[in-house]
């Protein structure tokens, strides 16, 4: 089968200006490559940050007020200083997520050798800042004990000593992750959308019967509205990259550009693929959408974006190597985080080449029919 590239052409350009004429799907486009991204980086949901913090001080020492003093941003708000009294009206009203009680003679019982505690109130209903926060109390109150027992923030008895290193991220900025990530589950998510939506438009639109009166093969309609919305996914992943991550949030990105645009490039040709199938078995925009919500939540959920793919259940991880977006976090978190070259990526990028020839073909298969009219 000979195909016309310039149909080819011509029918993508054609794609361009139905988009250009649909206000939602461009507000939906510049949304999810800028503010949402900008929001993943900066909201910080898997780290402390600005917790509320109450502390109950019955002992009134040097020791207490080191302590008091030793919670500071960006991880607490300044502590407020309360009586024991509150303790109980501050967690139901929730204005504090944590509450510290130093019992009296506490100072006393440490300096004597006794057995001495610290009560932590938390606020487990806010799950993320409950979990980490709890530990930062922890660390942060027994070094300043420590500290105050040997006059340095490190046991001075202590013969072994860990050294963190932190590679990749060496400033631990949570932001670079959010940030990145965001970013990859949109490119899949718009390219199904965008893909899928201008095969629905045709219906919608009644221009399907403009289609099969023309001298065009469905393959050549097929391959257009995957190169143009792809190429519209692409380029709206490269203003991400460079204006909001590298310019705005200043995210170091350690590997090659080039190369991860042509990782892109590869899951564009998968996802749009999946989105052309999708909307070929939809009978309309509200049956995509359901259908685009039960297939983008395993996609992210489960492709390492959000949690290792190690802790995912070994069933639902050998699956999911059918899914492009497993190969594709895979590429995009070794290109961007930790500078790999070619010779790493290559393995996922021929399974996302495979996968997207097998979704192509069935798109294609299911393409004659979607254009006929219902």
């Amino acid at each position: 089968m000979r195909l016309s590239w310039y149909k080819i052409w011509r029918l993508g350009v054609k794609e361009w200006w139905s988009l250009a004429r649909d206000p939602v799907m461009l507000g939906l486009i510049v949304y999810s490559f800028t503010a949402a991204v900008w929001i993943a980086a900066t909201a910080q949901p898997d780290t402390l940050s600005r917790a509320a913090l109450a502390i109950v001080d019955e002992d009134v020492s040097p020791l207490s007020l080191r302590i008091r003093q030793a919670f500071l941003a960006p991880q607490f708000m300044a502590p407020e200083q309360i009586g024991l009294a509150q303790l109980d009206t501050r967690l139901d009203r929730g204005s504090a997520t944590f509450v510290l009680v130093i019992p009296a003679g506490f100072q006393r019982r440490v300096l004597a050798g006794r057995p001495a505690a610290l009560q932590l109130n938390v606020d487990a209903t806010r799950m993320s800042q409950a979990f980490a926060g709890s530990g930062y109390i922890e660390q942060i109150a027994l070094g300043e004990v420590a500290a105050f027992m040997h006059g340095v923030r490190a046991d001075a008895s202590a013969r072994v000593a860990l050294v963190a290193r932190a590679r990749f991220n060496p400033t631990l900025t949570p932001s670079w992750f959010g940030g990145l990530m965001e970013l990859i589950n949109n490119v899949t998510m718009l390219a199904v959308i965008l893909s899928g939506a201008a095969l629905i438009r045709e219906r919608e639109h009644g221009t399907v019967e403009h289609l099969l009166a023309m001298p065009v093969r469905g393959a050549e309609i097929l391959l257009a509205k995957l190169w143009s919305m792809a190429t519209v996914v692409l380029l709206a992943t490269m203003v991400a990259l460079l204006v909001v991550l590298r310019g705005l949030l200043e995210v170091g990105l350690q590997g090659s550009l080039p190369l991860f645009l042509l990782g892109v490039a590869l899951h564009l040709f998968a996802t749009t693929s999946l989105g052309i199938l999708m909307a070929a078995s939809a009978r309309g925009m509200p049956q995509f959408g359901l259908l685009v919500i039960l297939a983008m939540l395993p996609l992210q959920m489960l492709s390492g974006a959000t949690t290792p793919r190690e802790s995912i259940p070994a069933v639902l991880r050998e699956l999911m190597l059918l899914a492009p977006t497993t190969h594709f976090v895979e590429l995009s978190q070794a290109i961007l985080f930790r500078g790999a070259g070619f010779e790493v990526v290559w393995r996922p990028m021929l399974a996302l080449l495979a996968i997207g020839a097998v979704l192509s073909g069935l798109g294609l298969a299911r393409f004659g029919a979607a254009l006929r009219p219902r």
